[in-house]
């Protein structure tokens, strides 16, 4: 198949987010550290005819949590049962869902760190002995039973590891960071989406786009959708750099990839407390954004890539971001440190 084949209008793309979706380790590109466990986690279960150990994934949205997941179902030969922590608000809600399983499903909990405390009560029997225990009534004439449980896998993703009370975080056999992906992985994800999607790609244009995707594969095939709809309109044959940088420009991306909101909150930090430092649910106060939002989403890669400092006394804009804003640069910003790309 001739990956640059050129931009057809007349192509019906499939549902991005799942066309897009790797399907084995084999397409699955990055976090090699974590495949290899996994590879070996699955061998040894299919080896056994067991289910493998519960896991748990952290790290920033969009680096694949939910991906990975599939794939360990689709390498298991096994359904797998998709729900969130703030969907499961009661313990019966976590009890129906248990007792539809069938033997070596896996049970995907994304947030898993939203559960409330009486739903995990009800999850460490099931986690560790496949046994649930339910109440039944009310009063003097309540009454506790247990029921047996399908053998299944619990998958857990988060993005606030720390969150996770210690009982359920030590029942997960393995526990695996996702890390930011390098403009390596993100051009060879761009290759294979431009490949799916039928479209043609420069390397050069690759190159840009990998450096303005955030070292997050979703932002990177999002960013993608939007280049290819710029490339079509403007009727051209393939994806070329300008095409990207007139694109992205658009969308305010810089060439670090931030948004316009990222580079707001570095502004906030700087024109607004001088720079820093100033805590994190003041700068939410004055972006008029939730403070979870900032830290979870916003944050991590701004940390990445040296533009702000944690403190003990908050946030510090540093040299760095000074120099990417083209801001005048004050005696006492913190030393800059080497970008991401």
């Amino acid at each position: 198949m001739d990956r640059n084949s050129s931009v057809d209008p007349n192509y019906e793309e499939p549902i991005l987010e799942t066309s897009l979706r790797p399907k084995s380790f084999d397409q699955y590109i990055g976090q090699e550290n974590i495949k290899k466990n996994l590879k070996i986690s699955i061998q040894a279960a299919k080896e056994r005819e067991e289910t493998i150990d519960h896991l748990l994934f952290y790290g920033p949205p969009g680096l694949g949590k939910t991906t990975l997941a599939n794939i360990i179902a689709h390498e298991m030969n096994v359904n797998v049962k998709t729900t969130s922590g703030p969907a499961i608000e009661r313990p019966g809600d976590l009890a129906a869902i248990l007792t539809n399983l069938q033997e070596h499903d896996i049970l995907f909990i994304d947030e898993i760190h939203r559960l409330s405390k009486g739903v995990e009560e009800v999850l460490y029997p099931s986690m560790e002995d496949y046994k649930l225990d339910i109440i039944i009534g009310k009063g003097p004439s309540a009454r506790s039973i247990r029921l047996d449980v399908p053998k299944f896998t619990l998958i857990g993703a988060t993005t606030k590891a720390g969150m996770l009370s210690s009982p359920l975080r030590d029942r997960f056999g393995y526990v695996a960071k996702l890390n930011f992906y390098t403009e390596e992985e993100l051009l060879q994800i761009i290759y294979h989406s431009a490949q799916t999607l039928n479209i043609k790609i420069e390397k050069e244009a690759g190159i840009a786009l990998a450096r303005r995707s955030r070292g997050t594969p979703r932002l990177t095939n999002r960013l993608l959708k939007r280049v290819r709809d710029w490339a079509q309109v403007h009727k051209s044959d393939s994806i070329t750099k300008k095409i990207v940088d007139e694109a992205v420009e658009s969308l305010g991306v810089d060439k670090l990839g931030l948004d316009e909101h990222d580079r707001l909150l570095l502004k906030t930090i700087i024109t607004k407390f001088n720079g820093g430092p100033v805590g994190l649910d003041t700068i939410a106060a004055a972006l008029s954004e939730d403070s979870n939002t900032l830290e979870d989403v916003v944050e991590p890669y701004l940390l990445q890539l040296g533009l702000i400092d944690r403190t003990a006394r908050g946030r510090v804009a540093t040299r760095a971001a000074y120099e990417h804003l083209e801001l005048p640069i004050p005696e006492n910003a913190t030393t800059s440190q080497k970008t991401l790309f």
